[in-house]
This record gives C-alpha cells, sequence and structure tokens, in this order.
C-alpha cells in the first residue's frame, strides 16, 4: 500500500513565506487571504483570474446533456451550468513533471 504523503497546511505555508520573505506571519497571511478574493471576484466579474507562472482560474459554461443514473441505469437529463476550473501554466507544468 502506497505511503500517503503529507501535504502542506495553509499555516505552514504561511511560515514558510514569512520566513524566507522576513515579514511577519499576520502579514503574509493578509495576502494570501486578499489574493485569493481578489481572484474569486475577478473570476466571478470577468470569468477569468490568471495568476502569472501558476495558471488561470477559468468560469466555464456547460452545455445541457443526457446522461445516466449509475444505479439504475435510466436516462436522465443533465441541466446546463456553470463550472470553475483551474488551467495549470505550461511554466508549472515544466517545473513540476520536467519539459518534454
Amino acid at each position: 500500500m502506497p505511503e500517503k504523503k503529507q501535504v502542506m497546511t495553509k499555516s505552514q505555508l504561511v511560515s514558510e513565506l514569512a520566513g524566507k520573505l522576513g515579514m511577519t506571519k499576520k502579514d503574509v497571511a493578509g495576502f494570501l487571504e486578499l489574493l485569493v478574493n481578489t481572484a474569486f471576484k475577478e473570476a466571478k466579474r470577468k470569468g477569468e483570474f490568471t495568476l502569472p507562472g501558476l495558471g488561470k482560474l477559468v468560469k466555464v459554461a456547460r452545455k445541457a446533456r443526457m446522461g445516466r443514473n449509475p444505479a439504475t441505469g435510466a436516462t436522465i437529463r443533465i441541466p446546463a451550468k456553470t463550472v470553475l476550473k483551474f488551467r495549470i501554466a505550461k511554466t508549472a507544468k515544466d517545473a513540476v513533471l520536467g519539459a518534454k
């Protein structure tokens, strides 16, 4: 069974950034909160928000379609809806996965 890897928590991220930038944890946490709220507001208003080097938060309209109920196999209509996606920048992919 593969070992579960620990992911960085918000407080660990704030501590890491505060240490490297020489700022207080409170200032870094405030900046992160402002960045997230700005991303949400811009994605809602304009349909997208780009974080250079990391990726783009994009609002996407999905069309109505036909699907199947997995329990009964019956055909059902799935209504149109708007979803939020994050598209990873090529720079980020290459940094994490290595360039092809």
